[in-house]
């Protein structure tokens, strides 16, 4: 179950599944104007760089950590998922050094995040093993596995599928995610053909994608368990007030995040 909570003025969701400190951000909040009104973490958006310290910091006071104590990337719609480590820390406002849609860690104090603006986020933690992931998952990236490679990366740190709990945050859902006949297909043959339920032809030839869906028959075929996955039930796209929607503002936006830290 998802539960909406507040710090300072700052709109933030989590999930009663994870019991590692987490959330998931909404763009209530903050100090940023204009069109990144109010609580943006994009740090690539072309927002005031004070008003990008001032959000970090209340972040970071949700969080328990610093302002430049995130671990944040430069996300590519990839496969790409970086074992964090304590020199990935990212002071707000210099260059990213790398390039990645997930990171994983096993290191206490070290926060990761990951941004999102219609994508789906999806937070991993193995308690028992202390192993933690955020990933990126916008269709290409999840299409091609990603969510297969940061499970293996989890393991390689010592967790095991069937321990590890998940978040899946607000996204853009299959009320709004119209797509041509490329994503369904891509869909299908990333999940080797169980789809049912997921796609949604319009009569105007359309389909409408349950990406969300997706990720957890994906997450269930790695060796997760339907009792350990938690999903939003809100999409980006549909809630303008509470979330950023890439598509519904053409990209001139802000983004919020989601991160988890041991």
């Amino acid at each position: 179950m998802f539960k909406e909570n507040e710090l300072n003025g700052c709109v933030y969701m989590t999930s009663s599944k994870i019991n590692a400190r987490h959330m998931f951000t909404t763009r209530i909040g903050g100090v940023s104007s204009g069109v990144y009104s109010s609580w943006n973490l994009g740090i690539n958006r072309g927002d005031d760089p004070g008003a990008l310290r001032e959000n970090y910091a209340l972040a970071g006071e949700i969080m328990g950590c610093g302002t430049d104590d995130f671990v944040v990337t430069t996300q590519v719609h990839g496969t790409e998922v970086r074992i964090a480590h304590e020199s990935d820390r990212q002071i707000i406002g210099a260059e990213r050094g790398f390039e990645a849609d997930g990171l994983v860690t096993n290191i206490k104090g070290l926060p990761l995040m990951i941004y999102i603006a219609d994508c789906v986020p999806v937070l991993l933690c193995d308690e028992a093993a202390q192993v933690i992931a955020a990933v990126h998952c916008g269709w290409k990236s999840s299409v091609a596995d990603i969510l297969g490679v940061a499970v293996g990366k989890m393991q390689t740190l010592g967790a095991h599928a069937e321990d590890i709990k998940a978040a899946i945050g607000a996204s853009i859902g299959r009320c709004c995610f119209e797509c041509d006949d490329d994503v369904p297909e891509a869909v299908s043959r990333y999940l080797g053909g169980d789809t049912e339920g997921l796609f949604d032809l319009k009569p105007n030839g359309k389909t409408h994608v349950d990406l969300r869906g997706a990720n957890v028959r994906r997450l269930l075929q790695l060796g997760l368990k339907a009792e350990n996955i938690d999903v939003s039930e809100e999409c980006t796209m549909c809630l303008p007030d509470k979330y950023w929607s890439h598509r519904a503002t053409d990209g001139v936006r802000g983004s919020m995040a989601a991160a988890i830290i041991l």
